[in-house]
């Protein structure tokens, strides 16, 4: 299954289905089989990149509606 992302309001990123992620240096973070994830939004997670729920000890506040983004800028 291709990937799926959902930003979730007041909460994490969800990715599910067939993903990697891998830290700055291109290392793979052991998933341990996982096919969905939680990625921290709110930037208190003991466990970054990886959401703990900390979120909704944090009181973050971030409602999500989908919208157009602007045309990419073209490399240079």
């Amino acid at each position: 299954m291709p990937a799926k992302v959902t930003v979730f309001s007041n909460g994490p990123i969800r990715i599910e289905g067939e993903f990697e992620i891998v830290d700055p240096n291109g290392n793979a973070f052991g998933l341990a089989g996982r096919t969905a994830i939680g990625l921290c939004r709110c930037g208190a997670s003991a466990n970054k990149p990886f959401c703990d729920g900390a979120h909704n000890r944090a009181g973050f506040i971030d409602a999500v509606v989908a919208r157009e983004l602007p045309p990419a800028k073209p490399k240079a």
